[in-house]
């Protein structure tokens, strides 16, 4: 096991506008910022979500999709670099009206309908995502 120990830098509070795309606004939140690593949270709502379930057998992401209202009731995160940009890799859990959760990686077109985020940067050398060859994913290079 290996670890890289970082100081906390800037954080940041903020909201997403109705009717933007989630992981698009905080890509373009921390690109924007240059946070290049860091810790995401939010909370609030959505009018539709995408989750995503990565299939190891095939090595692929299955989109869910849910086209309804649902609460945010946890979405966690981290900022680290891909391909020399800034990339947010988050996870999501939803709830909906009867109290049932459901959860997946965060995918583009997951549609706000309130959100808060919090934003907490770290400083330290950068964190870069390499292709894993026993996984097939992009994970940190420690």
């Amino acid at each position: 096991m290996a670890g890289i120990e970082y100081k906390r830098g800037r954080t940041f509070m903020g909201r997403i506008p109705y009717g933007e795309d989630v992981l698009d606004s905080l890509t373009g939140f921390v690109r924007e910022k240059g946070i290049k690593k860091g810790r995401l949270q939010m909370i609030g709502a959505v009018q539709r979500a995408v989750v995503g379930f990565y299939d190891s057998r095939s090595g692929k992401y299955v989109d869910i999709v849910y086209d309804k209202s649902m609460e945010v009731l946890s979405l966690t995160g981290n900022i680290s670099v891909k391909d020399g940009e800034p990339f947010v890799h988050a996870h999501v859990t939803l709830g909906d009206e009867q109290g049932r959760s459901f959860g997946g990686h965060l995918m583009g077109g997951t549609v706000v309908f309130a959100a808060e985020f919090i934003i907490e940067e770290f400083q330290g050398e950068d964190l870069e995502r390499k292709h894993d060859q026993t996984t097939g994913l992009a994970l940190w290079d420690i």
